[in-house]
Order: structure tokens, then sequence, then C-alpha cells
């Protein structure tokens, strides 16, 4: 929290204890342990703004009616020296406390000292944390799905960051595995149709069908011509390969870059192949007796260690099972490579590894936890998100296929489309858990209709006001304790609150790998500043309380900025 809140709080819990003690020496309260309480701010802040529970958590320990030992409390409570003037008892014995106006004015100091700081917290002591995102397939364009999974990784890394810890954004590339082989095949075929006229083969149903191979395959054809006709397929294939992935994989670093995101490593799957990974995998297991071998393959004997991390509801969901390692050709598994993955995360010393997947992979969350736990490694250090599905809109309807190019839409189609401001905001505006829309119509509007531009419009205004104010002499300025307690208006209270809370924000969106947290409290915060712009006058007011409110408009414009930079969103100063 800040370092405003915690003062308060800090000072809070030990007036109670201090009171507490005086109620048991004055005999209002019997010889006891103090019990543990909690100070949290209420739902309803007219209740109070803070509020404990001392005296329901003290019934047993004092063998008292909470009501009662509430009485015992406030009786003998001093607030002297901590942000609160008075405090009520509530119900069946909350006690409310209010807070004074130099906690109000205190918080606008606060936010004047720190600037681009405030909001940051030494919450997660610098541990590595590990976000690993997108990560999506190399053998075609990125998607919808990509769209969402970008912003929401970048953006849960950010705050990750903000509340202290040590952020590491990592792109795992899939170039090896039946996907890889799949790839070739396709792009063989293709091309080979490009030459062979009727004696050319037809492409599998379970091969790659979209466009994208085929204007590979004829990219490589404008360079080589047919060349690779008298290779063998073997040949035709690898060189095929050889010469479309780094394209694809050079058009995905494109694509995250145009939506502002940098990632710290673009990890390749064909490293673990190459360095023995994989197999040293395959190797351990065996060594820990969790491996045995059936029709030719070797299986993993995974089942009880996937079982702890299951939730297995009835016989209908899929239970618990062995896996294959190795096939039968001697290939090694998806899962064997991702299980070497994720040890070599942990080898590399991250404390905690976050990984962002589509909901579709619900059933490999288990199976990779407990993974985890058969190498000798804690699957609890393991957390993976489920991201639900993103539905394209609009004019209220559903858009599956792009208007320029007449194909399924990319994620490079809805940057071209849509605002990179826009298409990050909006894509994390709700929890990755619940499936969204994406309204195509709303993302480019200019009005307070769309989220973003409010926020932004927010601090616009505010630059609008500086400038107007400087035209006139006035600019802000620090103000005197006299000066800030004259911001007694519900609405300069109430937006100076929630500028307060920044910090525990960011803290419980860290908490909760939970981004859209902050997007939601950027947007209250627009709506307090424009709710209290309207009621509050500044230009022609009295000087002190002039210059008190351009230091919360100041404070509202350094947190707005705050969040849209967290989130790689531009602050414009004029719209």
């Amino acid at each position: 929290m800040s370092k405003i809140v915690k003062a308060s709080v800090d000072s809070l819990q030990k007036a109670i204890e201090n009171a507490m003690h005086a109620a048991i020496a004055a005999g209002d309260l019997p010889q006891a342990e103090l019990p543990d309480f909690t100070i949290e701010v209420p739902a309803d802040t007219s209740h109070g703004d803070f509020a404990t529970n001392a005296a329901m958590a003290g019934a047993r320990a004092f063998h008292s009616a909470p009501r009662k030992i509430a009485d015992a409390i406030v009786k003998h409570l001093s607030l002297e020296g901590t942000y609160f003037d008075r405090c009520e008892i509530a119900g069946p014995g909350f006690i409310n406390f209010f807070l004074n106006r130099r906690f109000f004015g205190d918080v606008l100091k606060d936010v004047h000292r720190l600037g681009k700081e405030y909001g940051r917290s030494d919450y997660g002591k610098g541990k590595k944390i590990m976000v690993e995102f997108v990560s999506a397939n190399p053998t075609g364009p990125m998607h919808m799905g990509n769209a969402r999974g970008g912003a929401l990784g970048d953006c849960l890394a950010s705050v990750l960051d903000a509340a202290g810890y040590n952020v590491w954004r990592e792109f795992y590339v899939n170039d090896a595995g039946n996907q890889i082989e799949k790839f070739g095949l396709s792009l063989s075929v293709r091309y080979q149709q490009l030459f062979a006229g009727e004696n050319a083969p037809e492409l599998p149903e379970d091969s790659y069908h979209g466009e994208d191979i085929l204007d590979l395959a004829k990219a490589y054809a404008d360079e080589n011509g047919d060349s690779l006709m008298e290779k063998t397929e073997e040949e035709r294939r690898a060189a095929l390969v050889a010469f479309a992935l780094p394209r694809n994989i050079a058009k995905m670093k494109a694509d995250m870059k145009k939506y502002r995101i940098e990632y710290d490593e673009w990890f390749l799957e064909s490293s673990l192949h190459e360095s023995g990974a994989v197999k040293a995998v395959v190797d351990l297991l065996a060594e820990k007796g969790l491996t045995y071998e059936q029709d030719g393959a070797i299986w993993y004997k995974g089942a009880d260690f996937t079982a702890k991390y299951a939730k297995v509801k009835n016989k209908d969901d899929e239970q618990p099972k062995d896996e294959v390692l190795v096939r039968q050709n001697g290939n090694p598994t998806y899962m064997t490579a991702d299980i070497a993955y994720h040890k070599n995360k942990f080898d590399r010393g991250f404390d905690r590894c976050i990984d962002i997947w589509g909901a579709d992979h619900h059933g490999h969350v288990a199976r990779m936890k407990g993974a985890m736990d058969a190498i000798g490694l804690d699957g609890e250090k393991l957390d993976v998100i489920l991201m639900q599905l993103v539905r394209l809109m609009k004019d209220g309807q559903p858009v599956r296929m792009s208007k320029r190019t007449g194909k399924a839409i990319q994620l490079a189609d809805l940057l071209d489309e849509v605002p990179v401001d826009a298409a990050r905001f909006l894509f994390n505006m709700r929890e990755a858990s619940s499936q969204m829309d994406f309204d195509l119509d709303l993302a480019v509007q200019q009005d307070a209709q769309n989220p973003v531009y409010y926020v932004q419009y927010a601090h616009a205004r505010i630059c609008s006001l500086f400038r107007k104010m400087e035209e006139n002499g006035v600019t802000v300025r620090e103000c005197t304790d006299e000066e800030l307690a004259k911001l007694t208006a519900p609405e300069e209270i109430e937006l100076i609150r929630h500028i307060s809370s920044y910090t525990d924000e960011i803290i419980l969106a860290a908490k909760d790998y939970d981004p859209a947290r902050i997007t939601r409290y950027v947007i209250t915060l627009a709506n307090l500043f424009h709710r209290f712009y309207n009621a509050c006058r500044i230009a022609g007011e009295e000087e002190g309380l002039a210059a008190a409110r351009l230091l919360l408009c100041e404070a509202v414009s350094t947190v707005i900025c705050n969040v849209l930079h967290m989130f790689k969103i531009s602050a414009p100063e004029s719209m």
C-alpha cells in the first residue's frame, strides 16, 4: 500500500491495541491475550473510511459480547497522532473510523513528490517471475486469441513489475515436433502443385490449408524456381521449412513490436532437442522409476501426479492418466518437450513461472504441474492462466473475415484497423477467465463511449486546464496543510480517496494476476475526475483553494499517466 495509507493503517492498529490494553488495565475488559483483528476499507465509505472487526475477533478471548467490547475499546481510544479524527460503533460491534483532512492533503503531497514512481511498491521483494505468453504456433499467422493474450500477458508483466517483482517476458517458439513436420509436408505439397500440374499431390486433410502456406511456397519458387522438384521429399521439406520458418517468426516479432510488446527472449523449442534437454527429462523420469515401455513407446507414470492438481468432479470428466513420452518411432511427444521447457525455466532461477494459455489447454494444466513434482520441482510454483475466447463484433454482429483480405482476421489485420491504444486497453478490460466481445466500432469511436478515449480525454482535459491557467500566470505549486484542508467537497474527497488506493490496487492486481483490475480502476478515476471538474471551479476561486484544486488535478493526471504508460498506451495532452 502507499506510504500514507500504510501509515494510517499502522497508526490505527497501534491505537486499537493501546485501547484494549487500557481497557484491560481499567477493568473494562478481562485480562486476556489481544486477539488478531483486521482493518479494512468498508464497501460503503459513507459509513467510514476504515473499519475493524476487533470487537468480534475478541469475543472468545474476552468472553464478552462484541458490542460491549467495542464500547470498551472506543472508551479508551486515543486517535491523537493518527490520520483519524473520530469513530463510530456500527451493527454487532464493527468500529468505523473517519479520516481527518491531513490524510487527504498528505496523499496529494505524496503523489506530487513521487510523480512517475507513485503506485510502485516493493511488495514482490524482487522475486524473479517469468510470464510466458502468446507463444503462437510459428506455422501460421497470429489470430484474435493472440491479440487478447498479448495484451493480458504484457499488462500483467507490467503490473507485477510495478508491484516490485523482477519480471521476465518470454515467447516459446514451437519450432520442432509434429507441427513442423506438418508444416514441411504442407509447404512441399503446395510447392509441387506450382510445377507438377495434374501430377501434383493433393493436400492431405490434416495438413495446413491456409493461404499463407501457398504464399510461402510461391515466395520460395519466385526466388529459387523449381530447383526442389528434383530433390528427395525429405530434402524438399527441409529446404522449405528452413526458408519459411524464419519468415514466419520474423513476422511474429514484427506484429508483437507493432503491438508494443518486447520480449526478453524468444525461446526456441528446437534448442531443447539440440542440447539434449528433452532426452535428459526422459532419463530423469526413468531414474526415478516413473517410466515404462508399452507397445514400443516409453510412458510416464503421471496419473497420480496429475491427480493432485486435476479438478475431476464426476466420472464423465477426463480422468488422470499416464502419458506417452517417446512414440514408437523414437520421437518425443509435445508433452516431453514441454516438461523439458518448464524444467529449463526453473533451472534459470525463476521463483515462479506464469503461463497464459487458451482455455482449450485446460486439461494440460494438471499434467504439467504434476510433471514438475515428478521431476523434483514444485508444481505449485507454476501458475497457468486460462484465457477464454474472443468474439470480434461489428454493427452488432460477429465478424470472422477481413474485408481487406477476404480471409480470417489476423492480429496484423486488427492492428491495421484499430488503434493500438484501443486494442491494448479494450483487450485488458475483463478477466482472462471470462469470454469477451471485441467491438470494432467502439474501438475506433472518438467519444466518451470508448473507454480508452474517455480516460485519455480526462488527461488531455487536465493538460488543457494547466495551459489556460499558465496563460494567467498560475501554475501548479506545493500547498500548505491549511490550503489542502480547504478540499472538503464530496467530489474532492472521493477523488483523493480513490487516488490513495492506487498502490493497493496494483498489489491486488498482481496477487490475483488480474491486470484488468487496473483498467477498471483508471476508468473509475476518469469518471470521478469528470464529476469533480463539473462540480468544483478553479478559475475565479480564492487563491489557496484554487492552488489545492490544481494540485489535485496534477495528482489525477499523474496517476492516469502512470497507468497508461505502464500499459504502453499513450497519454495525449490534447484531443
